[in-house]
């Protein structure tokens, strides 16, 4: 009537069938002398755990190798781009290029690119008189 207790007994073992199977070949295989193919399925299994690791970190190193990120000369928004590459802006359309670690405008060869500085009135009244 009571088989609340009947539940607490019972146990999944649904899925130790294959892995006991596995073992049981391995097993047998390692005792008639075919040590090298269980050996070399151990490190097959290895390495398909430890193979994406060390790609995953590869490219992330590569990845801050290649990146750089820096503010538009013009606009100065912020964004990342790679290196040695040429590109647009993504606020302001300029045409750039990465220089070092940083952006710098594309210009004819000939062209000489300035900087305005703002002077404030009150100063060029006083300097004239």
């Amino acid at each position: 009537m009571n088989d609340r207790y009947n539940k607490l007994l019972q146990y999944n073992i649904s899925g130790l069938g294959c892995w006991g199977s596995l073992i049981l070949i391995a097993v047998v295989w390692a005792s008639l002398g075919f040590k090298w193919i269980v050996s070399s399925f151990l490190i097959v299994t290895a390495l398909l755990f430890i193979l994406p690791v060390i790609a995953v970190w590869g490219f992330q190193w590569w990845l801050k190798r290649k990146l750089t990120q820096a503010q538009c000369p013009v606009c100065n928004y912020e964004f990342t781009g790679f290196k040695n590459t040429e590109f647009n802006c993504p606020n302001c359309g300029e045409a750039l290029q990465v220089e070092g670690d940083s952006f710098s405008r594309m210009t004819l060869p000939g062209t000489i690119d300035v900087d305005a500085v703002e002077v404030p009135s009150a100063n060029v009244l006083e300097e004239g008189n």
